[in-house]
Parts: structure tokens; sequence; C-alpha cells
């Protein structure tokens, strides 16, 4: 059997948990790689046979996507010649975690893709959704990467088509400790904001781990790093808590760990916000933006020691097996 395991490359996410499944995939058949898009920091560890720039959004430093930097960095054009000229008749399996050549292709050539993702399942209608609808995000997150079947990931079990999320083994088997600092990573923010805002709790310790820069540099109680996946786990698993954005990995995982969370979602981005509903739900602080005005809000989470308890069981296997089962 000829497989096609497609992963979006923008953010850490996808990767992470590729790593995860990518091996039991090669116990299945012969296996091939595709990955689309920039951003992510995490290296995938196997080869790749198509690397591709695909469909990516670029983070700002206010909050949000740099939709200017996004233009400049996308290329319909040669997105258009990669869906039509990708070879995917040849592949018996096509699962795709949210990315759009190996999605459009098939839809193109009338061929199953099989999602394997987390935004399949906030798609979901019994998924939790914000309370402001936003129908353009919601057609976007829909149509991005369509599949005709999908096997969904999010942070609690709403559906019979939804699991638990996939935990990555370096989190999964390493030993963590309560430290003295609280992990931070959000990407969307510049490091002079968030210097800004966290330096005004007195008597609390950042890392503060950055997309915008190559050097590490301490200021006041604050000390910035460049992104570095090792650097940023290790972080974590010594942490008292994790301020992150609304992503999905990063948060599951900090769940996962038992640590304190608090996460901010990106503003204009669909996906984010119903992730802060569902944490929401489980208990999570949310606040809608780094700001003067949350200031408040971040220190009394510092000084709260409630944790939220979950059960993150191994599923992967369990997950690719039925995959498997039910989609040949």
């Amino acid at each position: 059997m000829k497989i096609l395991y497609a992963i979006q490359g923008t953010g850490n996410g996808h990767i992470s948990r590729g790593r995860d499944i990518i091996p039991i995939l090669l116990e299945k058949g012969e296996l091939d790689i595709l990955v689309s898009g920039i951003q992510a920091d995490v290296e995938l560890n196997y080869p790749i046979k198509y690397k591709m720039s695909g469909l990516s959004f670029v983070f700002g430093k206010r909050g949000g996507i740099d939709l200017w930097q996004t233009f400049k960095r996308s290329n319909l054009r040669q997105l258009y010649k990669d869906i039509k000229s990708f070879p995917i008749k040849q592949y018996d399996l096509v699962i795709s975690d949210f990315e759009p050549i190996s999605a459009w292709a098939c839809k193109l050539n009338k061929k199953k893709c099989i999602g394997l993702s987390h935004q399949a399942a906030v798609s979901n209608i019994h998924s939790p959704k914000p309370q402001k609808s936003d129908f353009i995000g919601k057609y976007i997150l829909q149509h991005y990467a369509p599949v005709n079947y999908a096997y969904a990931f999010h942070f609690q079990s709403y559906d019979k088509s939804i699991f638990t999320p996939v935990i990555r083994n370096h989190i999964r088997n390493s030993n963590t400790t309560i430290g003295k600092h609280y992990t931070v990573y959000l990407p969307a923010y510049g490091d002079q904001l968030i210097i800004d805002i966290l330096s005004r709790i007195e008597g609390v310790y950042w890392e503060v781990f950055s997309k915008h820069t190559n050097t590490e540099k301490k200021t006041k109680n604050i000390n910035i790093r460049p992104v570095n996946n090792n650097d940023f786990v290790n972080s974590m698993l010594n942490s008292i808590g994790v301020l992150c954005g609304a992503g999905f990995e990063t948060p599951a995982e900090a769940l996962f760990l038992k640590k304190k969370l608090m996460v901010i979602p990106m503003r204009g981005q669909y996906e984010q916000q119903c992730n802060s509903a569902a944490l929401q739900k489980m208990g999570v602080p949310v606040i809608d933006k780094l700001s003067k005005k949350n200031l408040e809000k971040i220190r009394n989470w510092t000084i709260d020691t409630n944790i939220i308890e979950v059960d993150y069981a191994d599923n992967a296997r369990l997950v690719v097996d039925l995959l498997i089962k039910e989609q040949l």
C-alpha cells in the first residue's frame, strides 16, 4: 500500500504531531511525506519527499496575522500549479493534516482524502464555538483543506470521531518539576510589547520564546529567547505555568503536564477563538489580548493555584489503526 501523509507546515503543532504519527504509518505501507507552508520551528526528523510553499499565514507583532507579509509571501499561481501537477493518483491512501495541496489535488481528481487534524474537530458541530460568529473564518477553516472524512483531535472528545490530543513522546516520557518561571509563547506579539506588559508584574520571572529574534536577551524579570524546540520543552517541563496563544498542541501539552495555563487567542483567527471557547469551558482563563487592561487578570493568574485535570491517554496508534481499518 502506498500512503501519502501531508502535513501543514505553518506553526509547530502539525509537525510535532507528525513525528508521532509517522512511525505508525511506516508500519502500514510505503510512506511518502508532503510538507507545505512556513513558520514551523520544529524539525520533522523524517525524509520529506515533497517540500512546497503551500499557503501560510505570517505572525504579526500586535496579536494577529501580518496580512501584508502573508500576501507578499503567498504565491497563488504556484499553489495552483502544485495542486494541478501533484501525482496524487499514485497513492492508495491520502491522509492530510490540514494540508491544502494534497486535499485540493484529491478534490480535483475525485480521490478520497482523509483528514487527521485538530482543525477537523474545530469544524465539528458538536465542538465549542465562540459567542461571536465569524462567517469568513468559519468558511476558511472548512474549505482551506477539504477532506471526505476526518479523524480529529481536540481538548476533549466532543463527538465519536474526535479524540483527545496526541501528546508527543518527548513530553509524555519526560519528568516535570515546578520551577521559578512561567513559559511564554506568543508568536503574534512583538518582544517589546511583551516586555512592556509582563515586566509590570513584579516578583514573577518569565521565559519568553520569540519568533522575532535570533539572540537571547535579558531585561528586568524577562528572558527573551529564540524559539528552539528542545529549549522550549525544557522550559515548559520546569515551569510554574504556561502563557501562550490559543493554538492546540502547546495548551494540550501544558494541560497534560498539569501546568497552570492562560491563553490569548490571536486576533482574527477563528480556530483560536474556538479553542478559547473550549478551554474556557474547561476552566482555563482566557484574555482577549496582551494589554495593560488585562494586567490584573494576568497577575491574579500567577497567584492562583488552580490546575485543570485532564486524562490524555496515548491514543495515536489507536486512531491510526482505526483510520486504516475503516478507510481501506
